[in-house]
């Protein structure tokens, strides 16, 4: 996705498990490799992750 994609969207790299078909890959994406995940990103559900990722994508908006 060379233009970036928004919180909740799925990535198509994305993988029926939800796991990055791209992981470990030369071909990997810059920004996803430089993410640096923090339980803090987590919450306790799937639901609890997304709404955090999409607040902190608002809140580092240009």
């Amino acid at each position: 996705m060379p233009h970036g994609k928004p919180a909740g969207i799925p990535c198509v790299q994305l993988l029926p498990d939800l796991r990055c078909a791209l992981f470990g890959r030369p071909e990997r994406p810059a920004f996803c490799a430089s993410l640096r995940p923090h339980e803090s990103m987590c919450g306790a559900t799937r639901d609890d992750a997304l709404r955090i990722l999409s607040a902190l994508e608002r809140a580092t908006a240009p």
